[in-house]
């Protein structure tokens, strides 16, 4: 994962209807960051990410 920043990994068998990833993710995009979900199908995670020098600014651009 070349050019991204993992902030904190999920395990992708959560409970039925948790969504624990996802939420993470959108609490980091209230603070200004741009994270994103990505599946890590090597070891069956859910990863929150942030691409490499982007900021709040250069994702609204």
């Amino acid at each position: 994962m070349n050019g991204r920043t993992v902030l904190e990994r999920f395990p992708a068998g959560g409970p039925r209807g948790s969504w624990p990833a996802e939420e993470f993710a959108h609490a980091r995009r209230l603070e200004g960051l741009p994270a994103e979900v990505v599946m890590d199908l090597a070891t069956d995670m859910f990863l929150v990410v942030v691409r490499s020098g982007e900021t709040a600014g250069d994702a609204a651009a």
